[in-house]
């Protein structure tokens, strides 16, 4: 893989675009992840529980998304510090087309195969 100085420009927009969305999102993401009142006067059993039902699948999203906050905080600095592209397990060079896909990739097809 021989990225150009192109490439790496538009790869590292991709990450900056992707974080925006995330911070973006998660702005708006939070309320749905505030307590549930369980005021039993206030909603009935069902609305209760799918308001509790909504609020964890809430959670679950933004774990997901403050997870892929810090890959793509991890990408941009190994771009800053010139060791975006290999490996972070094997060292060889990640395919442009995997990096494409998701630029915050750190791992080979082979060595992300192996983990799982």
């Amino acid at each position: 893989m021989d990225l150009s100085e192109h490439d790496w420009q538009h790869l590292k927009s991709l990450l900056m675009k992707q974080k925006l969305e995330l911070l973006q999102a998660g702005e708006t993401g939070q309320q749905a992840e505030e307590i549930v009142e369980l005021d039993q006067s206030r909603m009935g059993r069902l609305s209760r529980m799918d308001a509790m039902q909504t609020q964890a699948m809430s959670k679950e999203t933004g774990r997901r998304r403050r997870q892929h906050l810090v890959e793509i905080d991890a990408a941009l600095k190994r771009i800053d510090d010139g060791e975006y592209g290999p490996c972070s397990e094997c060292g060889e060079l990640i395919s442009a087309g995997r990096l494409a896909a998701n630029p915050a990739v750190r791992l080979c097809i082979d060595c992300a195969q192996a983990l799982e």
